[in-house]
């Protein structure tokens, strides 16, 4: 009898121990993806305001140009920030499988690693409309060039960042269930420790 309970004290411990690992996991998760929805909407709040004192008080057609294309930027980050944040707000709480939580850890990795190929296409669209606006004398084409280098810097930066970020993440996640791992046969579940 004492055998028996004691496996089964085990077994709940375990179960225990590893569903409070999970949820540390997750809101390391959250809170990695909220500090980093925070700063890409301060960066948007920024634009918006030096983008619209600037687009408002300048004479130099060029220089309106790249405070017009800041604004936008900082509207759509302002934007995209307010929705990542909204999505972490609804894992918060959520308790989360194991497949579950190594699922949204590549589904947010991705997510970083995709943004990164596309600042660098808004560094090189940027390039581009810089030099075809010196090029034709486009004031439109080179405010906006600059502009669209300036956020892509910027935003490259931010995504490489919070890609380490998650990736690190993913890695003590990974770690730990390659040294945790739960198994499922079709009838038990269970998690084994390697002693």
């Amino acid at each position: 009898m004492k055998k028996i309970f004691t496996i089964i004290l085990i077994i709940v411990c375990s179960h225990a121990f590893a569903q409070d690992s999970l949820k540390v996991f997750n809101n390391m998760r959250n809170k990695t993806t909220a500090s980093g929805m925070a700063v890409l909407g301060s960066w948007g709040v920024l634009n918006l305001g030096v983008g619209a004192v600037g687009w408002t008080s300048s004479t130099d057609p060029t220089s309106r140009y790249f405070y017009e294309m800041n604004v936008i930027w900082g509207a759509a980050d302002f934007g995209t920030a307010l929705l990542g944040y909204a999505g972490t707000q609804k894992y918060k709480n959520k308790k989360l499988t194991a497949a579950e939580t190594l699922e949204e850890q590549k589904r947010i990795e991705k997510i970083f690693l995709i943004n990164e190929g596309l600042d660098v296409v808004y560094l090189g669209a940027g390039a581009y409309l810089t030099l075809e606006g010196h090029s034709r004398n486009s004031p439109i084409m080179k405010g906006y060039g600059s502009a669209v280098l300036l956020q892509g810097t910027f935003l490259l930066i931010f995504d490489g960042l919070m890609h380490r970020a998650e990736k690190q993440n993913g890695t003590k996640l990974r770690n730990f269930l390659e040294k945790h791992p739960v198994t499922f046969n079709g009838k038990q579940v269970g998690i084994l420790f390697n002693m």
